[in-house]
């Protein structure tokens, strides 16, 4: 029975790719930045399966006698979560997704015409920083707030019990439909539900959904009709518009994800499958926020996390560990940095590619036909 793993590590890039001046992250490189200035930072686990030779570091462990490790670099325009996962599953993007500093009146006004609502905001704005500035007008108001970033996304934040978790839900969802007829090409509308009394105590929880444009033809599509059964965990789903994908398995933290991979590589499925996870945390707790301890200390969980994992694969696997962009937490301003991505994979010799090489190892492995390749 095969079976395939993919991990993404949100945001663990290797270094800034060819055309990242063009993105303004010339010099970015999330792991490299990491291991040159945080002292006695060491991910022995990941150093096993090649990650130091990849950063030319000298390794103090033995490599996995079945590891190789590449180095991958993007070609999809773009920078952001969508067009990173799109093309690892093969589906690359020419043309960057549309991104705002504030969006239409035009638009805002139908909007809030279809929604019921009347938004506050309209801002470019970090979530956290967002809150403190309109978190207790909204709830004087009960005014949904609308943001956006330097991704290409329109979030609305609402706290959960004055506005209601599955009307923000709803509104969101109309928000999805109304970019959509118009042509808008927003990667993604993103639910930010809150909670807390104040300033100083709101706090997002782990009830977000992310509403996303349809992809074009990815190995996700390719794999199902073969009949391999996909599974998404964490918000894979949510970024393909659940397209390509048999059962999705939402979790709300990295500790989360890890324990429901655990549970799927151990639990008898009946058919070949691919588990393919997205651990968030690096990414949304510290890339964004710009906190390179809490990032390294991030790391360092997943490590031992793999360490009691390395020892359940089998020769007859395929695991791939890999990343969508970087999130230098030492880089300027708050944004994903362009960045190569390291591959570290068991069960398969591989060479420096594009993210792309991804979705041609999981179809060589799965022995899908040529005739079923686009």
């Amino acid at each position: 029975m095969k079976r395939a793993l993919c991990i993404v590590l949100d945001s663990v890039g290797c270094g800034h790719a060819p055309d990242a001046a063009a993105y303004g992250d010339a010099g970015a490189d999330t792991l490299g930045h990491l291991f040159e200035r945080i002292p006695g930072f060491h991910l022995p686990n990941l150093a096993s399966l090649g990650l130091y030779e990849l950063l030319a570091i000298k390794s103090p462990v033995p490599i996995h006698s079945h590891a190789s490790w590449a180095r991958l670099t993007p070609v999809s325009a773009g920078k952001d979560t969508t067009s990173g996962h799109w093309e690892l599953m093969g589906s690359e993007i020419g043309e960057s997704f549309a991104t705002f500093t504030e969006f239409p009146q035009e638009f805002i006004a139908e909007l809030e015409n279809r929604g019921g609502v009347k938004f506050i905001g309209n801002v470019a704005s970090s979530g956290t920083e967002i809150l403190k500035q309109l978190g207790e007008e909204h709830l004087r108001s009960a005014r949904p707030i609308l943001y956006t970033s330097a991704d290409s996304v329109l979030q609305i934040a609402a706290h959960e019990e004055v506005f209601g978790l599955e009307r923000l839900m709803e509104l969101c969802r109309t928000a999805r439909k109304l970019l959509d007829e118009r042509g808008i090409r927003i990667g993604r509308v993103i639910a930010r539900p809150f909670l807390g009394s104040n300033a100083a105590d709101f706090k997002r929880t782990g009830n977000r959904h992310d509403y996303s444009l349809v992809p074009g033809e990815t190995v996700l599509n390719r794999l199902q009709a073969a009949g391999i059964v996909t599974l998404g965990v964490g918000k894979i789903a949510d970024i393909f518009a659940n397209s390509g994908i048999s059962h999705s398995y939402p979790t709300q933290s990295n500790a989360e994800g890890m324990a429901m991979i655990d549970e799927l590589w151990q639990r008898e499925i009946s058919q070949p499958h691919l588990i393919f996870a997205n651990l968030v945390d690096f990414d949304s707790l510290y890339g964004h926020r710009r906190n390179p301890e809490g990032y390294a200390q991030c790391l360092r969980e997943f490590d031992v996390w793999l360490g009691t994992f390395l020892g359940g694969i089998s020769t007859a696997d395929l695991v791939i560990l890999t990343a969508d962009h970087g999130n230098d937490p030492y880089h300027r301003g708050t944004d994903h940095t362009r960045e190569q991505v390291p591959a570290l994979v068991l069960g398969k010799s591989i060479e420096a590619g594009n993210f792309s090489a991804v979705a041609g190892w999981l179809e060589e492995y799965f022995e899908l036909s040529k005739s079923a390749i686009s």
